[in-house]
């Protein structure tokens, strides 16, 4: 396995790539996301581990969507028991991978305690006392509805900062672990390592992501605007967001096989190259 640099450009190459591996199995893409989403929202039913367990797994599911596009580059089609994959290799690699997920859970359950008290629930308190359906006039009349939404998007703002160191340790760890079997430490060295050293090519990537989102969403908004108003818009929140989301899953493994050289990853230690392709 060979750590490689990669141009900025790289990134829009990643989100292209994506696109077309997912429309070339649209239907078995999202309904590998939606399984798991399925299974969350089963999870989150859990009281008060519920989330914790979702976030757990959320690696292994990540390996799973990585592994169905494997497939679908080799035109198989990616079936169900894909999202198993990170569960199928050793019981070492599994608890490794659990592991991950734990680290995960917990990370970002310390960042949510050390962000919530910038909001503290406010805006939701104020929200449930003036109805779920609270319309934009009221918001912009109401001083402490404003303060309260303005603290939310401070403590959101502190969340996504907090987030993105353990989005870096994290992005490549379980595949690491999956296809390359290292250790836990190793596997979140050599994310970091990777994805900053081909920090302008993931921020493209980010971007690209942002911008497809942001074309997806106008055009819903156009159309169910000229076709009927916001009971057509908010009907097709739903499968949109499966749509964008899946391609997002779809295009990962791309950005792994890109940066480690790993269109057959066999098991051994990574070197440094550079890379100008």
């Amino acid at each position: 396995m060979k750590l490689k640099l990669v141009p900025a450009r790289t990134g829009i190459r990643w989100v292209r790539e994506g696109m077309r591996i997912f429309w070339r199995m649209p239907l078995a893409f999202a309904g590998l996301l939606v399984m798991f989403l399925a299974a969350a929202t089963a999870l989150s039913l859990i009281p008060l581990a519920g989330n914790l367990l979702t976030l757990t797994l959320l690696p292994a599911f990540t390996v799973g969507l990585m592994a169905a596009t494997r497939q679908a580059i080799e035109g198989r089609l990616p079936l169900p028991p894909v999202l198993l994959s990170a569960f199928r290799r050793s019981p070492r690699q599994t608890r490794a991978t659990l592991a991950l997920g734990a680290l995960c859970a917990g990370a970002l359950l310390l960042i949510e305690i050390i962000a919530s008290p910038i909001d503290g629930g406010q805006l939701a308190e104020l929200i449930a006392q003036h109805g779920e359906n609270i319309a934009a006039e009221t918001m912009m009349a109401d001083p402490a509805l404003q303060q309260a939404a303005r603290a939310w998007m401070r403590e959101q703002a502190v969340i996504v900062v907090l987030s993105v160191p353990v989005t870096v340790l994290l992005w490549h760890a379980p595949a690491l672990v999956y296809w390359h079997d290292m250790p836990i430490g190793k596997s979140l060295f050599f994310s970091a390592v990777a994805v900053l050293r081909n920090a302008p090519a993931y921020l493209v990537y980010v971007l690209g992501w942002m911008a497809v989102s942001g074309i997806a969403w106008t055009g819903l908004i156009v159309l169910t605007g000229l076709a009927g108003g916001t009971g057509l818009a908010i009907a097709g929140l739903l499968p949109l967001s499966v749509l964008v989301m899946s391609m997002v899953y779809a295009s990962l493994w791309f950005t792994f096989r890109d940066s480690f050289g790993a269109d057959d990853p066999p098991a051994d230690a990574p070197t440094f190259v550079t890379h100008d392709a």
